[in-house]
């Protein structure tokens, strides 16, 4: 085991499933105490114990919830305050549901914006005061390729996603000084839950098969083939660890050479 991270406590949102699960998995696999969150306490809880190295935790917050409600933002920031310092964190929310520009309007937009960008805000808010305090740490979100290459079928993924963004390469300089690094990792096409539902709908929309949408898909992705998770956690865990003390502000893609820009 890599004790890269050891002595470390890793806040992972979004943690018992897909690429928020596989990041917490790389994490604890280097040596961080982890602490998933969810929705849904027990899943939270059956998440963190299939981690690697015991001592895992799991959380219940709903990104989603109004500030006020039980299991909303705010309980969890009271809840967390019963935990000790957060060293790294993992910003991570699932996605809205498809949907193309023209067709959304302002309550879309402020309903995918709380959990993918207020929701998170406030959790930061909650965690970099500490960090500051030691001098080091870690926040890292999970983001889209459609940040930097519009997917037309996720606007409401697009608008919030790069919203974050802008809001972390802000937060980034503000905090390079204090031994804090901000940065994003940006999925293409990753084999998930989200991501074949993605294609499960797309398949419905176009009257098509699920192989054509996947086939479709693939031979848009220079490298031929979906990615798998733990590929994807690499390069969060990366850019978690003391290795990558001067990378802050940046955005790392892992898709596989889908998005055209360099």
């Amino acid at each position: 085991m890599s004790a890269d991270l050891a002595g470390r406590r890793a806040l992972v949102l979004g943690g018992s499933t897909g690429l928020g699960f596989a990041s917490a998995t790389a994490l604890a696999a280097a040596g961080a105490q982890v602490l998933v969150t969810s929705r849904d306490l027990s899943r939270a809880r059956e998440a963190a114990a299939r981690l690697p190295g015991g001592g895992h935790l799991g959380l219940v917050v709903d990104l989603a919830a109004p500030e006020d409600a039980p299991n909303g933002v705010n309980a969890f920031v009271v809840d967390l305050a019963d935990h000790t310092q957060v060293d790294v964190l993992v910003l991570n929310a699932g996605g809205p549901p498809p949907a193309r520009a023209i067709d959304i309007d302002a309550g879309d937009a402020v309903a995918a914006l709380q959990p993918l960008l207020l929701a998170q805000i406030s959790v930061v808010r909650a965690v970099l005061p500490a960090m500051i305090t030691a001098g080091w740490g870690r926040i890292v979100a999970i983001g889209s390729s459609g940040i930097q290459q519009p997917i037309p079928t996720l606007a409401l993924s697009n608008l919030a996603r790069s919203a974050l963004a802008a809001y972390l390469k802000s937060l980034a300089a503000d905090v390079a000084d204090r031994g804090v690094t901000v940065n994003l990792v940006l999925p293409g096409r990753i084999s998930t839950s989200r991501v074949a539902g993605l294609d499960a709908a797309r398949a419905e929309s176009t009257g098509t098969t699920v192989d054509q949408v996947q086939a479709a898909s693939r031979a848009t992705i220079p490298a031929g083939r979906y990615g798998d998770p733990a590929e994807f956690a690499a390069a969060v865990k990366f850019l978690c660890s003391p290795d990558a003390s001067y990378i802050t502000g940046v955005q790392l893609r892992a898709d596989g050479g889908l998005v055209s820009s360099f």
